[in-house]
């Protein structure tokens, strides 16, 4: 429906701006805290409970979880089109940026619903995509971050689309207008943009995406903001000229498993690992919130609080649009 808006032009636009807002509010307005306390109370629990678990058993679930439900919601709107799978591959997982998306993360969310459904009275009510939104929450708070409640009443999306993912997330080397523009088209301002990219201080990136900021090849880049000199060769020392595919780095080098605003303070240093992180400080029209979230941890974890409960609106399923699959893997 976005698509469609955004599309239209002079007074159509307008009207479809209106017809864009009803839609939305409509969908959001589904949306509560606290959704599942009659229908399945022990739902929540039982989701943390699992998450935990499995963040114990490999840390990838942490920032893996979060990476899945940012994904997920801007591709097809928050509707765990991104858990579907399809048997010879052609779906969204399979895609673009999806292509690394964490086994671990994705195992934990199906293990969370076939938790919550083998609960008594609970078959068949509670959603892979509002799942999804409560395991986010919890990997956050898990791991250091805030506990928050989390609005729910999501439907999950019966349909995929592994066309569109390539264009609808953000790049490595996106620069602020960018950024900006993308997050706006799912109705995130700035700030929320900032914040949101906070959870970066519990990520990991592979070599590929950063690669070209810290050696120096025939194309070069069209712009790369600052690097610190020790952090470039640290990086060097991760990612040799001749680096494995599998090779990582962390996002936030400094706390890497505790959810924090290291990642802020490490920008105003450039060491930011990803262009897309570093321009938040290079610029200087995002610099005054990140030297805000550097120096007020409270500040950043009120934001990102704000920002998680607007991305998670985005898109949301109602009716016959959606269904409360079975598993996560596949529609009913």
């Amino acid at each position: 429906m976005a698509g469609a808006c955004l599309g239209l032009r002079g007074a159509a636009l307008m009207a479809a701006a209106v017809l864009c807002g009803v839609i939305g509010g409509v969908a959001s307005a589904q949306l509560r805290q606290n959704y599942y306390a009659s229908s399945c109370p022990s739902a929540e629990s039982t989701v943390r409970s699992v998450i935990s678990q499995r963040l114990q058993q490999s840390f990838a679930v942490g920032p893996g979880t979060l990476r899945l439900f940012f994904h997920d919601c801007f591709v097809r709107g928050c509707d765990a089109s991104v858990m579907l799978m399809a048997p010879n591959g052609d779906d969204e997982s399979h895609s673009g940026a999806d292509a690394t998306l964490s086994p671990d993360a994705v195992d934990a969310i199906n293990k969370a619903k076939a938790a919550v459904e083998a609960l008594p009275g609970c078959a068949g009510k509670v959603s892979c995509a509002d799942i999804l939104a409560m395991a986010a929450r919890d990997v956050v708070s898990l791991t250091g971050g805030p506990s928050y409640a989390v609005e729910l009443g999501r439907l999950d999306g019966r349909t995929f689309n592994r066309a569109i993912v390539k264009h609808v997330l953000p790049g490595p080397g996106f620069n602020l207008d960018q950024l900006n523009a993308l997050f706006a088209k799912n109705g995130l301002t700035q700030t929320d943009m900032i914040a949101l990219s906070g959870a970066h201080t519990i990520g990991v990136t592979h070599c590929d995406k950063f690669v070209r900021r810290i050696y120096t090849f025939k194309q070069r880049l069209p712009w790369n903001p600052p690097m610190n000199l020790e952090f470039l060769r640290s990086l060097r020392r991760v990612c040799p000229i001749n680096y494995s595919p599998t090779a990582i780095a962390m996002l936030d080098a400094t706390t890497p498993r505790v959810f924090d605003n290291a990642y802020f303070n490490n920008l105003r240093y450039n060491k930011g690992l990803l262009a897309s992180d570093q321009v938040l400080f290079t610029d200087r029209r995002s610099r005054p919130l990140v030297n805000l979230f550097a120096a007020n941890n409270s500040a950043f974890q009120e934001a990102f609080v704000a920002a998680m409960a607007k991305l998670g609106r985005i898109g949301v399923k109602t009716g016959g649009d959606g269904e409360v699959r079975r598993v996560c893997t596949a529609v009913n």
